[in-house]
């Protein structure tokens, strides 16, 4: 399979890659997208002409992104909608609440590095935040994105996936010392495998999902680490949040993305597969896109949720 190039890079920008679409009469969430390169995101599918849903734990500071977002754009079809992802019933109601077609879900919102932490249900706080709930949250909106037959569902994952694959027997930390950056690095690898799983599973709908690495971008992710990430990326690859949205809105809207699924970009390009960390922010590790992988961790997942029902 061939790599899917653009004509865009590491420097482009959210506007560059949705210049001349126009997305009038589509839909779109995009979670976490009250602060960071989620609002940007949301701002720029908002200039495409698309309705776009913020979806976020603060709905003040989400209503206070959307009144920005039209006041910039001059698109009125801007909201914001309370969702947690840590918790099972906020998520059912806000997959209960959403009517008609879904063309483009953006899975955004995350948290990295963060001091040891559980749900109710016992779920580690990275795992739960970065996957299972954004797992539950597609699975509940499967039917709304079926309904059209071109939905798009975008993962925001992280070179951060290279420091570990899913590890089957002890996902929440049960029996291992917790450490902040394997708990980051195995949700972000099953933010990929899930991209990979949903193209497959529902091939027949034709969404297509696919994983992205947004780039070092100084935001509120890094609240956990002094604000500067791992700190180990060279001040000449941090990128603006403009910059930092691009590969996510270009997921979202380019036309050379139609039909393209289970795939992993960086700087809106597909990277290449690694057998052992790169040392940079390119590439996507084996495990993370093996399919036996993908369908493994869809069934934990399932089983997770449906135990906590």
């Amino acid at each position: 399979m061939t790599a899917l190039t653009t004509p865009f890079g590491f420097a482009s920008t959210a506007d560059d890659v949705v210049s001349g679409i126009d997305l009038s009469g589509r839909r779109a969430v995009v979670t976490g997208a009250s602060s960071g390169i989620g609002a940007e995101t949301a701002r720029a599918l908002a200039a495409t002409g698309a309705a776009v849903t913020l979806a976020v734990r603060d709905v003040a500071a989400g209503e206070r992104v959307a009144k920005d977002i039209t006041g910039s754009t001059g698109n009125q079809n801007v909201r914001a909608v309370h969702l947690d992802l840590t918790e099972p019933a906020s998520i059912t109601a806000f997959t209960a609440a959403w009517q008609g077609p879904l063309h483009v879900l953006v899975n955004n919102a995350g948290v990295m590095a963060c001091p040891e932490r559980y749900t109710e249900q016992g779920w580690e706080w990275q795992f739960a935040t970065n996957h299972l709930g954004h797992f539950a949250l597609a699975t509940g909106l499967h039917r709304a994105l079926a309904a059209d037959g071109d939905a798009r569902v975008v993962v925001v994952s992280s070179t951060g996936h290279q420091q570990s694959p899913i590890v089957w027997d002890d996902v929440n930390f049960a029996f291992r010392p917790y450490d902040p950056w394997l708990a980051y690095g195995q949700s972000k690898t099953a933010n990929v495998l899930f991209a990979v799983e949903a193209t497959r599973r529902w091939a027949d709908d034709n969404i297509t999902a696919n994983a992205l690495m947004p780039g070092a971008i100084h935001t509120n992710l890094q609240r956990h680490t002094g604000g500067r990430g791992s700190g180990r990326v060279p001040a000449e690859l941090i990128k603006t949040v403009e910059q930092g949205a691009a590969t996510s809105v270009l997921l979202a809207t380019s036309p050379l993305l139609e039909g393209v699924g289970g795939r992993y970009f960086v700087d809106c390009n597909e990277t290449e597969v690694v057998d052992r960390r790169s040392g940079t922010l390119h590439g996507v590790a084996r495990y993370a896109v093996d399919p036996a992988g993908a369908r493994r961790l869809w069934d934990l997942s399932r089983d997770l949720l449906a135990d906590a029902a």
